[in-house]
């Protein structure tokens, strides 16, 4: 008879605080591991890549302002999926709700009849009303029709890209940009401000981190928020108790492409000031958002960190390519494998392995 395994693996109920965290350190110590391998391919010293990259996120002042500059959409937009995934939604278009709510505020600085004191709060309420309405598409196909979410929201993303493409390479194309699909510069009363001698638009900082308190505290105090950690955790018992999935599914996703909007309207007021290329304008924020949503284990005040985390490795990211030479898709190849070993590291916040040297 063959002899029992010296261990036994046993389900976790309640993973602990200190075991999530000592499991996303050990994922992300892995991911960082293998980039080493990367680094060392290219014949680079993996020691100087990450001093570089270190450096380059936070060696100073300006370094650091870059850093959160680029952690503000990715709060916003984490913090929506924190909500949508809680559910038990997959939204992967954040992206292209961040593009949607860039329009919409687009729409409002440059075409709007709005008098110039209205135009950026008309562009933060229309940019997220803008989001919110492309995250609501996804949520009636599938909680009315029953069609896949994943495939659904990342579809959007596509459509939302050759929106802008047609829009600024056609009605919206500016009269004063010599040929370039762009629009026309927004007006200084629709620019959002920032801090002295940096690109961090301030106010969506604040929105960004005031967003993630109140959304903790609507999914763990209130009455939708309690609905919504039922159905996310098991939708035939929240079914059972009169919960409603399509409502739910609605009001995750209308918040969740909302936030994203929001993201949007700081990048295009904050920082562009004019509807631009998509790629251009998003370096990606939406795919990145969600493994900031991930790392942050669905906790909305963690995104803060998260964010921050990420902001850190594309600041540094963009130092890495400038310094050493490397591809400009290094940082995605970062985010990448972050992604993989969290999403690998799941087993073991589900399961427990304990040592049985006489296990019988």
């Amino acid at each position: 008879m063959r002899d029992k395994l010296p261990f036994e693996i046993k389900k976790r109920q309640n993973p602990s605080g200190l075991g999530v965290i000592t499991v996303s350190f050990f994922a992300l110590l892995g991911a960082f591991l293998v980039a080493s391998i990367v680094f060392w391919a290219y014949g680079v010293n993996p020691i100087q890549a990450y001093i570089v990259l270190f450096s380059g996120a936070f060696g100073g002042i300006y370094e650091i302002s870059e850093t959160v500059r680029r952690a503000i959409p990715l709060m916003l937009a984490g913090v929506g999926l924190v909500v949508a995934f809680r559910a038990k939604f997959w939204n992967i278009g954040a992206e292209g709700q961040l593009l949607l709510g860039a329009t919409a505020a687009t729409w409002v600085a440059l075409f709007s009849p709005f008098p110039d004191f209205l135009l950026i709060p008309g562009m933060f309420f229309f940019g997220f009303l803008g989001g919110a309405l492309w995250g609501l598409v996804p949520a009636i196909l599938k909680s009315k029709l029953g069609i896949n979410d994943v495939i659904t929201t990342l579809m959007m993303n596509y459509i939302a890209i050759n929106l802008i493409l047609f829009l600024v390479q056609g009605p919206w194309k500016g009269k004063h940009q010599w040929g370039f699909p762009y629009t026309d510069k927004f007006p200084e009363s629709a620019q959002l401000g920032t801090i002295a001698g940096t690109n961090v638009h301030w106010i969506t900082l604040i929105v960004g981190i005031i967003s993630a308190v109140l959304i903790y505290f609507f999914i763990n105090k209130t009455t939708p928020g309690f609905e919504i950690r039922v159905l996310g955790s098991s939708p035939s018992a929240g079914r059972f108790a009169g919960m409603s999935y399509v409502k739910t599914s609605l009001l995750v996703m209308a918040i969740s492409g909302g936030l994203a909007g929001l993201a949007g309207v700081g990048e295009v007021a904050g920082i562009h000031h004019m509807l631009r290329n998509p790629s251009e304008l998003s370096l990606g924020y939406g795919y990145t958002a969600i493994i900031v949503a991930w790392l942050a284990r669905e906790n909305p005040i963690a995104v803060i960190m998260t964010s921050l985390f990420f902001g850190a490795i594309l600041a540094g990211g963009d130092t890495i390519k400038i310094s050493l030479g490397l591809p400009f898709q290094i940082t995605d190849v970062f985010s990448g494998l972050i992604l993989f070993f969290l999403i690998g590291s799941e087993i073991l916040m589900g399961y427990k392995i304990r040592w049985s040297p006489n296990n019988d």
